[in-house]
């Protein structure tokens, strides 16, 4: 029970950062750290492999429910 719950939170997280990582790309916004400015093949990559990870960890729970 306790593994289930710590999979549907994890699944959460992911897919929020998904979320995230697709409106970016949506609004177009950049993301800027210093002098860097990140480019937008980043949030591509971020946005499939939180995906990937927010299904992985929703489908962990479903086994162990």
């Amino acid at each position: 029970m306790v593994a289930q719950a710590y999979f549907i939170v994890t699944g959460l997280i992911f897919g929020i950062v998904a979320v995230l990582h697709l409106l970016r790309l949506i609004k177009n916004w950049h993301v800027q750290i210093g002098h860097l400015t990140l480019p937008m093949w980043v949030s591509w990559g971020g946005l499939v492999a939180a995906a990937v990870l927010c299904l992985w960890a929703f489908g962990l729970a479903v086994l162990l429910g």
